[in-house]
């Protein structure tokens, strides 16, 4: 181990105390009985922070499923006398170890009755210490002692306070990202396909073979680690998942780019119209620049089109090298919402 390993950087990191709030009762770790409470105090916060779209309560049941999530010691509740939920946090570290280099994101949430009284600071706070923590006990496991490491909070730009705490605590705003919205009352135009190469709507046979796509397309972007089976499976197997609407691009039975997409019924009512989001999008570095991104967006649209749907919802990286806003642009989407991206470097 050099000394200019994470390992040695981190040093002795020490163990995260729990937080004091004369508005909080109660400090606890979650449990899987907590998904409803923390999806209820979502549903509070949703609307203030992010008011077209909503937190399915699967995405937080599928936490406490996942390997690399231990919830007695990576979530924290605060709750007042009455047991009622205020705040929720959690830290995860990505599983990826690829090149010695650790990712740990931190999230939660604040109810919006209970902020700008210091609660979110107090959670924070924890939750660096614990994302510290968390990236020693990586370190500690790898090859000299790791390479890099770095804790990542998102946040929407409407929500101003959450920028600020974390700001305050030493997170830099490191890359915005865009919200855009298509509606689909006339037809996109579909790109010939080109020679040797197929279209094809997604199908559950070729789940790991996407996977393998999609780590492929997006290693060299921004904050991207691949993504492990379980958190995969999770995805493609879950409900909001569209196989039939997705739709894949296949080289000789190789999936060379992608695009996938989910229905959210509960986002339909907050958008005004229903709507499919676009989870993913991407073409393998051996086929780019072919023409195959537009291509495998306009066979999506057609298909949510055809299903009865009124708009397609996407999100992008407004410094994407693939120059991914202007192209989202000429398929007819328009810029909405926008967020952040505030990073600590380790």
């Amino acid at each position: 181990m050099t000394q200019d390993a994470l390992s040695a950087r981190l040093g002795s990191v020490p163990a995260p105390q729990v937080p004091s709030h004369p508005d909080v009762a109660t400090w606890r770790p979650a449990t899987a009985a907590d998904i409803d409470a923390i999806h209820t105090l979502m549903g509070a916060a949703d609307p203030v922070d992010h008011p077209t779209w909503t937190t399915p309560r699967e995405d937080i049941a599928d936490l406490f499923d996942l390997a690399e999530m231990d919830p007695a010691r990576d979530m924290l509740l605060a709750e007042d006398a009455d047991g009622t939920l205020l705040a929720y946090g959690e830290v995860l570290l990505h599983p990826s170890r690829e090149g010695g280099e650790l990712t740990v994101y931190l999230s939660g949430t604040v109810h919006p009755a209970h902020r700008r009284r210091g609660i979110g600071a107090r959670l924070l706070a924890w939750q660096h210490a614990r994302g510290l923590e968390r990236l020693a006990e990586g370190a500690a496991h790898l090859e000299d002692g790791g390479v890099s490491g770095e804790m990542k909070i998102y946040a929407e730009e409407r929500n101003a306070g959450q920028r600020a705490l974390a700001e305050a605590a030493g997170y830099q705003v490191e890359r915005w990202f865009t919200s855009m919205v298509r509606d689909l009352a006339d037809a996109p135009g579909i790109p010939t396909v080109p020679d040797g190469l197929e279209v094809v709507a997604y199908t559950h046979d070729r789940d790991l073979d996407a996977l393998e796509a999609r780590n492929d397309a997006f290693r060299d972007h921004w904050g991207s680690r691949p993504t492990e089976p379980q958190r995969w499976m999770q995805f493609v197997g879950g409900e909001f998942f569209r196989a039939d609407l997705s739709r894949l691009v296949l080289d000789g039975g190789r999936i060379v780019a992608f695009c996938l997409a989910s229905v959210n019924e509960d986002d339909w009512e907050t958008l005004g119209a229903s709507n499919s989001y676009i989870d993913l999008i991407g073409v393998v570095r051996s086929h780019r620049r072919r023409g195959l991104a537009p291509l495998v967006i306009a066979n999506t649209l057609d298909a949510i089109r055809a299903a009865g749907l009124q708009k397609a919802v996407l999100d992008v990286d407004t410094a994407s090298p693939t120059g991914a806003n202007a192209l989202y642009e000429g398929l007819g989407f328009a810029a909405t919402e926008r967020s952040i991206a505030l990073v600590m470097h380790v």
